[in-house]
């Protein structure tokens, strides 16, 4: 729960950095509460130009102003705009609190915060908490880092809401009082180096998630995670840990078929592990985390299940697209850094076609030289990744190139086994070639129905 409730920006100068999703939100939540509010983006033009205008919001386009920085009373940061902008840095050292829509947001929620992070994972397991909370009864609502940004909530924030919240580095990095009831740290490896100075500012910008916690409130970790567990360290709160290899002395794990809960006085069976519908075993993390949250919430085991039986998982996480002759594809374009490459791989067995690339973000393309290898894989670089690709598994397995993504699918194809299966696990951001993650997912899935209907119009003639 907020603990800022006084917080007031009547009559204030705010300025909101980027115009995308969240600033968008949060410019629209600052007047609402009596700010006079600027909106500065660097792009020429937005689509929601007149419903800002019309609802009092002063747009500036084209580049940032540094007379609407310094002379703000507070400025608000999208998670896309670094500290580090000249705008930003300028605006501190004028004495001007700059702070993220997360922060902003938070300040005026109502009811308690379900916070998760973690290199991999999160959109999954904030999903999948929200729905084991609604089928336990709560109120609930979803969003931040996916869906709706939390300035877009604070109006629906009620005494009884639950605010399940997927919370990026970006977003972590700037805050002062977010408090959250429970927080979720999912795992830790390196990635976003293209924005952080190196892994150790990344990984205190994942760790801050703990830092306004009280001893009354909940950390879930993974035990399975040394990283993890080392982030949380200071951490008040008490602790909830899971595990997918070992049968902890408390908390949650597998046992044979069946998601576990252990506490001091005995075990419950929480949810069949015949349940879950997610491709990719590893993604059973994700379950027990959420199964974690929605212990501590009050939901029982079978309102648990109901949730896992309801949820086949994302579009673009590991999302089945369909099949062209005998060939599966499937659509893992979240898989946005190294780590969460490695684990998609690995979801799979031989006869695989992975398409990698896109903007570097750091890391070593070589870690996943052994998975793929073991696989007999084949590999489609794209994008600007591609000779770093080249070079670091080209000695290792077989790999093509393609300009765009409809050569890499048909090249994929072409290169795939019968029975074998094409991923789209680019290990790198997408804005080399398509504006976000999601655009590029859905573009890998036309192709692959531009391809399906190529083939079977080939199979009538």
């Amino acid at each position: 729960m907020s603990e800022d409730r006084e917080f007031s920006v009547r009559g204030k100068r705010v300025t909101v950095a980027g115009a995308a999703r969240s600033g968008v939100a949060a410019a629209e939540l600052l007047v609402r509460r009596g700010a006079h509010v600027v909106l500065s983006e660097t792009r020429d033009r937005l689509e929601e130009e007149k419903k800002l205008r019309d609802v009092g919001v002063n747009l500036e386009l084209g580049g940032h102003r540094l007379d609407s920085f310094v002379n703000a009373d507070l400025v608000v940061l999208s998670p896309g705009v670094p500290v580090s902008v000249a705008v930003v840095a300028a605006a501190q050292q004028a004495g001007v609190t700059v702070i993220g829509e997360l922060e902003l947001a938070s300040r005026w929620l109502r009811g308690r915060i379900v916070a998760i992070t973690g290199t991999k994972g999160k959109s999954t397991t904030t999903t999948l908490t929200g729905k084991m909370l609604e089928a336990g009864g709560h109120k609930v609502l979803v969003g931040g880092n996916i869906g709706q940004a939390l300035s877009a909530q604070v109006e629906q924030s009620t005494d009884d809401t639950i605010h399940v919240i997927e919370t990026s580095s970006f977003q972590l990095e700037t805050i002062e009082t977010f408090h959250p009831w429970v927080a979720v740290l999912l795992n830790f490896s390196p990635d976003h180096l293209d924005r952080h100075a190196n892994v150790e500012e990344y990984a205190s910008a994942k760790a801050r998630i703990f830092e306004n916690q009280t001893e009354s409130d909940w950390a879930v970790l993974n035990a399975d995670d040394p990283a993890a567990e080392s982030l949380a360290s200071n951490a008040r709160s008490r602790r909830l840990r899971f595990s997918m290899h070992a049968q902890l002395p408390e908390g949650l794990f597998i046992d044979g078929e069946q998601i576990v809960r252990r506490t001091a006085t005995g075990e419950e069976a929480l949810v069949p592990v015949s349940s879950i519908r997610l491709i990719g075993r590893h993604l059973f993390a994700d379950v027990l985390a959420a199964c974690a949250v929605a212990g501590i919430a009050g939901a029982d085991s079978a309102a648990m299940t109901r949730a896992v039986e309801g949820f086949s998982g994302l579009e673009h996480a590991l999302e089945p697209v369909g099949a062209v002759g005998h060939v599966q594809f499937v659509n893992d374009s979240k898989a946005t850094n190294i780590e969460a490459a490695r684990r998609s791989v690995e979801a799979f067995d031989a006869g695989l076609v992975a398409i990698i690339g896109g903007r570097f973000k750091g890391g070593e393309f070589r870690d996943l030289a052994a998975p793929l290898a073991a696989r007999g894989a084949t590999v489609v670089a794209i994008g600007e990744a591609r000779p770093l690709i080249r070079e670091a598994l080209g000695t290792v397995v077989h790999v093509v190139e393609a300009d765009d993504m409809r050569s890499a699918v048909r090249k994929a194809f072409a290169a795939a086994p019968p029975g074998g299966t094409v991923v789209l696990a680019p290990a790198c951001s997408s804005f080399d070639m398509f504006r976000d993650y999601a655009e590029r997912g859905r573009v890998f899935k036309q192709e692959v129905q531009a391809l399906e209907s190529e083939w079977n119009v080939t199979r009538e003639q």
